[in-house]
């Protein structure tokens, strides 16, 4: 007998076109949306949080394989247990992308199978209890270029100008560009131009890597490029 809810859950392997219904409906099913947030620390001004892109969404799907026969499956056509995990460890296996889709819901989502877990629980060999993990799939594209070989005489090697000074934390600098409220470049501010500074903070990887002060307050962000020893 179908479930009475109506509504039916189906991974569909976007490969071969195979469209296998879940046979027990789970009790509950949610989608998890996330941003890649993150906190600093601004001096004199404490911890802030700096919003993040979207992450991938996920979603959990706990039920069971039930034995042939059962009453309380949702589909009129119901396979072996065995059969739906061999299908979903192919799927998975071969790195095929399959969309979720519950009917009589917006839920329709093209995603990979990141995690399949199943075994018998409480001693019952009747069913396989299995918990089915699923990752949003986003499309992309890349292309990797090649530096072809100039042909032709070479030319003379240039001389090397000095190195500049490094710059480290409590080196006193010059600086000639834009305050900004973080490493990142939010919150930006007021210009300077040819300012005596301190180096306060340096955060390699980051766009604006140098906190500048003076006399140990800060005055805000600035590029690597924006800052010369004095």
């Amino acid at each position: 007998m179908p479930d009475r809810s109506g509504m039916e859950f189906y991974i569909k392997d976007q490969t071969t076109g195979e469209n296998l219904q879940i046979p027990v409906n789970p009790s509950d099913v949610k989608l998890k949306y996330e941003t890649d947030d993150h906190s600093e620390t601004i001096v004199n001004l404490g911890e802030v949080n700096i919003p993040g892109k979207l992450k991938l969404v996920g979603v959990s799907i706990n039920s069971v394989f039930p034995t042939v026969g059962a009453h309380y499956v949702a589909t009129k056509s119901p396979h072996k247990q065995a059969t739906y995990v061999k299908k979903i460890k192919s799927m998975q296996s071969k790195n095929h992308k399959v969309r979720f889709v519950v009917t009589k819901t917006d839920i329709s989502m093209l995603m990979t199978i990141a995690s399949f877990e199943y075994g018998l629980e409480n001693g019952w060999a009747d069913e396989y209890a299995y918990t089915l993990e699923l990752k949003q799939y986003r499309k992309f594209s890349y292309e990797k270029k090649k530096n072809p070989k100039k042909r032709g005489r070479s030319k003379p090697a240039k001389k090397r100008s000095k190195p500049a000074k490094k710059i480290n934390v409590g080196s006193t600098v010059s600086v000639n560009g834009r305050l900004h409220a973080d490493s990142y470049g939010k919150g930006a501010g007021m210009y300077e131009k040819n300012a005596k500074r301190e180096v306060l903070y340096i955060v390699p990887g980051r766009e604006y890597p140098v906190c500048v002060g003076i006399n140990g307050k800060a005055r805000g962000w600035v590029k690597m490029s924006e800052v010369k020893r004095s």
